[in-house]
């Protein structure tokens, strides 16, 4: 099992958190970006740099994917590729996509795309509270133990 990172929109205290759970656990660790960035130094944890592009960097992510993988985004269409291909999928605030939601997850971010479209401010996500990194660490938690 691997831990895949969409590091270009990853928040960098979720970033650490990964680096010392990919270290504490021996877990393989990608960050996938189109941009150069500072990853800890250990055996565990790999940089993939991709070339700029509209998801190119989601692209790899499912092109490398393996079943049982998981894969850290807050990218929906993303997640919703991942687990078609057996994978899990983890947002930066903690919450897991499931086979059960992605689906009504994926109508909404195309309700809230089409209103953005028509002119309508739907405003952003809400910045990273402590509570979501709490939540973040203890369901990444609750992975590496289920699946170690």
């Amino acid at each position: 099992m691997k831990i895949w990172v969409d590091a270009d929109a990853c928040p960098v205290v979720i970033k650490d958190i990964l680096f010392k759970a990919a270290i504490r656990t021996e877990t393989q660790m990608i960050l996938v970006a189109n941009h150069a960035m500072r990853i800890s130094p250990s055996p565990y944890i790999q940089f993939l740099h991709v070339t700029a592009g509209f998801d190119v960097a989601d692209n790899e992510i499912v092109k490398r994917l393996n079943a049982g993988d998981l894969v850290i985004t807050s990218d929906i269409p993303l997640a919703a590729e991942v687990i078609e291909k057996g994978g899990h999928a983890l947002t930066p605030r903690g919450e897991r996509y499931t086979a059960d939601d992605i689906k009504a997850r994926l109508t909404m971010r195309d309700f809230m795309d089409s209103l953005r479209s028509s002119g309508v401010d739907t405003g952003g996500p809400a910045p990273l509270s402590q509570s979501d990194r709490g939540a973040f660490a203890n369901q990444l938690d609750k992975f590496l133990v289920k699946e170690m």
